[in-house]
């Protein structure tokens, strides 16, 4: 492959962390020819890095992520402070054998960390008073470091900065890509569905659950769609739950958060293997799970109800008092699974001109302040071998279709991957 150079042109497909993050720490690094194409301006309002919060944890059962995770804590407690609550992070769990959960706290420990574990549930209301959860029968670790982001405005700063080291975005139809343009087997720019294209030196692929779309990834990733549901509070609801923290149970894979502070919104989602649709890429020509590109896929407000009971089932255990209140609004978040909930950031083994940087796995938001430094040390070949092996794209087998096996890092929990029928897909 050919050094790039500083004034090559570079086309990013997909303005969420992985793509604003990459253009960003790449024009700091002197490229001065970035555009980042996107279906929507950012932040994105159906992608996977958008609404009020996202959980900031430093609690990894991975050296490497434990590590990038700490280093990202100093960008949320510093750059990125007027986005990020310091609440403290709770895992609870049935067992307190959780291999997730195990690892995480040997791994946290091991790097000078402080974690209170409760055979008792119960206990964390020593911390935290204003807990009203059910935690009979569960155990616990809390974290005092760890809490949440305004994952909506982070972006938005994020944005801003790319606009301001010149990057340049188009968006709307003339950013909404159809397919990749290529010459033999060289990627030279994108095909945009209006009918135009735009040609380029590399293209960057970060369209995360978008992008089985346009290449096939099926053998590394495929997308999922994780149920979250909001809530209205009064303020006085609201001010019972202030000084709480996030709340994950790792049995179940529900998750939640205090209320976001002037909103007196509630928040709760699943961290769990989701649902699938079945769709043709238009693209590829291949049969894939994805949500539709055209339009927005946070407008219907659809859950299927076994994922709306999984809510509820949440709902009922961390605040009882709200078990019958309605949703003020829900939608699927849309994953990008991964075998082992490792990203995909490499160049292509087969089509030149084209770099990969996906595959968050429900995770990739807490790294925004320094994922791009690790997207754009793959890009230039200086990352070490041991991180470019764990995030290498393999060559696809032929035939293979391997969504079954997308178990993520052992974090999810609650019922296994379940494909949507027709009738429940035709609602989304």
């Amino acid at each position: 492959m050919a050094p790039i150079k500083n004034n090559d042109s570079i086309i990013v497909i997909g303005a969420g962390v992985f793509g604003l993050s990459t253009a960003l720490e790449l024009s700091k690094r002197g490229y001065r020819n970035i555009t980042v194409l996107d279906r929507h301006v950012p932040p994105v309002v159906d992608g996977s890095s958008v609404d009020i919060s996202r959980i900031i944890r430093i609690d990894y059962a991975d050296p490497l992520y434990a590590q990038m995770a700490r280093e990202a804590y100093q960008g949320w407690i510093n750059e990125y402070t007027d986005f990020y609550y310091e609440s403290g992070f709770v895992m609870l769990a049935d067992t307190f054998s959780n291999p997730y959960m195990s690892k995480a706290k040997e791994i946290v420990k091991s790097q000078g960390g402080r974690l209170d574990e409760f055979n008792d549930a119960n206990q964390i209301r020593s911390l935290y008073a204003n807990v009203q959860a059910d935690l009979d029968g569960l155990f616990a670790v809390h974290n005092p470091i760890g809490g949440w982001a305004d994952a909506e405005r982070s972006i938005q700063h994020l944005a801003r900065q790319c606009n301001m080291a010149g990057v340049s975005f188009i968006t709307g139809p003339r950013g909404t890509v159809h397919s990749l343009r290529k010459s033999g087997t060289r990627v030279v720019g994108v095909n945009l569905t209006g009918g135009g294209y735009l040609l380029a030196s590399q293209v960057i692929l970060s369209t995360g659950a978008w992008s089985n779309r346009l290449v096939d990834l099926s053998h590394a990733a495929s997308a999922s769609g994780q149920p979250v549901g909001f809530i209205k509070l009064t303020p006085e609801e609201s001010r019972e739950l202030e000084n709480t923290p996030v709340m994950i149970n790792m049995s179940t894979g529900v998750f939640c958060f205090p209320p976001t502070p002037g909103t007196n919104i509630l928040k709760l989602a699943r961290h769990g293997y989701g649902f699938a649709t079945e769709t043709t890429s238009e693209a590829t020509g291949r049969l894939i799970s994805s949500p539709k590109r055209d339009g927005s896929n946070a407008e219907s407000g659809y859950l299927p109800n076994d994922a709306d009971e999984g809510l509820r089932e949440g709902l009922r255990q961390f605040f009882p008092k709200l078990k019958g209140r309605d949703w003020m609004n829900r939608r699927l978040c849309w994953y990008t699974d991964t075998p082992g909930g490792d990203f995909i950031i490499d160049h292509h083994p087969i089509l030149d001109g084209l770099f990969v940087a996906t595959g968050g796995a429900g995770h990739a938001f807490k790294f925004l302040p320094v994922l791009g430094r690790y997207v754009a040390d793959c890009f230039e070949n200086t990352a070490s071998q041991s991180i470019r092996r764990k995030w290498q794209l393999q060559v696809p087998v032929e035939g293979a279709q391997a969504s079954s096996t997308m178990m993520g890092d052992g974090s999810r929990g609650g019922p296994p991957l379940r494909k949507l029928n027709a009738i429940e897909q035709s609602k989304l």
